[in-house]
């Protein structure tokens, strides 16, 4: 974007009006000892050419690993026009489409965002994203507590199938606003919420109930049955998924008789890339008779005095428009730049492109898990069935395994022991479409020597859950 400065004379002229004789003199008030002074470790300044030497030298110490790691970020193929599009100035530097008559395109893009996502979900209604997935459930329970009136307790059954990071993000989010997060445990044969865990909680005052779908282990969850648990219990059912699964798998709009309440999850797999951790974006869904509950903006579509069609926000009960007591979220912004790219990413391979990328992802997994079992000391940790992630139990101690395998320029998995210490020497593995079948025998090639250089090719007794 082009930057226009201030002259000398112009910056002189300013000074003059507001009666001070340099810039400095308008931080007259702060003491000197707090000053931090001139910048102690900024390099001197570079051209152009020698900076982007510099950065490319930085880039490849990266390296380009291949990743299996999954776990809540995922490798998909992204179309090289996505991000042509969404990088456009038009939507690159737009911020709050405040001004509906000079934010037309920004609007009709959220709206067509919204549209898509809730036609994918089988909801009713899409808010236009917020931060992240994990902030996103902390939303979602927080809603529920406002749309569940019948509920007193603020309580909600949080399963330990649910990713690690989106329950301390959402316990960090409500703890000082009154809400029980009750964890559930999980089946240790099947890696997933057994039903019938729940009829110990029947007759109690339950406000919401999580449902994630796959799971973090991949293992795809009775949702029919502990959806119409919920509902049977005058419970709120808060579904936790995988954007690209649901184009393979029944929509939380379809789970039971009347569907899943509120729908969120991490929109990241829909155009955003890795990249050290973000920014990604996270997605809302809700029944119709919940839209008021629902946090962040929303997009409505109208007709002006002349009766053609345009776009506004509406339904706008956030702090910036409302008594801050009064809102139901204190989101200021979304993840607007990802949105964009997740609409031009879901307008590209439309219903039936995402769906052969997710049975490509179901295919890519089952050939890795199959490979990798092959190995003496590796095995299935679950029996159920998965999406494109798998667990496994490994002969050796995961994170050495891991550590070795980075070395050889090979991402893994994602060791299991620090959030479940209980699963042993346990990995979490994923395979997206990009990989190939090349690209899986290299990985079961040198995971075997590593198992191998260790000595310890005998599987270990099955630990106690």
């Amino acid at each position: 974007m082009p930057f226009i400065p201030h002259t000398e004379a112009e910056m002189r002229h300013m000074l003059e009006t507001i009666g001070v004789s340099s810039i400095e003199d308008l931080f007259d008030e702060i003491p000197q000892a707090l000053r931090c002074g001139a910048p102690q470790k900024v390099p001197a300044g570079m051209s152009e050419m020698d900076v982007a030497r510099l950065m490319t030298e930085r880039a490849r110490q990266d390296g380009q690993p291949l990743c299996f790691i999954g776990a809540g970020a995922y490798e998909h193929h992204i179309p090289a026009a996505v991000w042509q599009i969404a990088t456009r100035g038009e939507f690159y530097s737009a911020y709050t489409p405040y001004q509906a008559e000079a934010s037309q395109g920004t609007l009709q893009l959220l709206y067509e965002y919204q549209s898509m996502m809730t036609a994918l979900m089988g909801m009713d209604v899409s808010n236009a994203s917020l931060y992240d997935g994990a902030s996103a459930l902390a939303e979602a329970v927080l809603m529920a507590v406002r749309a569940n009136r019948r509920s007193k307790s603020a309580r909600v059954l949080l399963p330990r199938t649910l990713h690690p990071a989106y329950r301390a993000v959402t316990r960090a989010i409500t703890k000082n606003q009154g809400v029980d997060l009750t964890e559930i445990p999980f089946d240790p044969q099947g890696g997933h919420t057994d039903p019938a865990v729940l009829r110990g909680f029947e007759g109690e005052d339950i406000t919401a109930l999580v449902i994630p779908q796959p799971n973090f282990f991949g293992v795809l969850e009775e949702v029919d049955e502990l959806t119409a648990w919920a509902h049977r219990n005058g419970v709120l059912a808060i579904a936790v998924v995988n954007p690209i699964a649901m184009a393979l798998l029944a929509p939380p709009g379809q789970w039971a008789e009347s569907g899943a309440d509120i729908c969120c999850g991490e929109g990241q797999p829909l155009g955003v890339p890795l990249s050290s951790g973000g920014p990604y974006f996270g997605f809302m869904c809700s029944k119709q008779q919940f839209v008021r509950q629902l946090p962040g903006r929303i997009i409505g579509r109208t007709l002006d005095l002349d009766g053609k069609p345009g776009f506004a926000l509406t339904l706008q009960a956030r702090e910036q428009h409302i008594r801050r007591s009064k809102a139901t979220s204190n989101i200021c912004t979304n993840q607007g730049l990802m949105v964009t790219a997740a609409t031009v990413h879901m307008a590209l391979l439309g219903a039936e492109g995402l769906e052969r990328v997710a049975l490509e992802c179901c295919a890519n997994t089952s050939r890795l898990v199959e490979r990798m079992c092959e190995i003496p000391g590796i095995e299935p940790l679950f029996d159920r069935p998965v999406f494109h992630e798998r667990a496994l139990r490994l002969a050796a101690p995961a994170g050495d395994v891991l550590r070795s395998l980075a070395a050889h320029n090979v991402l893994g998995g994602y060791d299991l022991g620090a959030a479940y210490p209980e699963l042993g020497e346990a990995l979490l593995v994923c395979a997206t479409e990009v990989r190939t079948e090349r690209e899986i025998e290299a990985y079961a090639q040198k995971l075997a020597r590593v198992i191998a250089a260790r000595g310890e090719a005998k599987c270990p007794v099955r630990p106690k859950i």
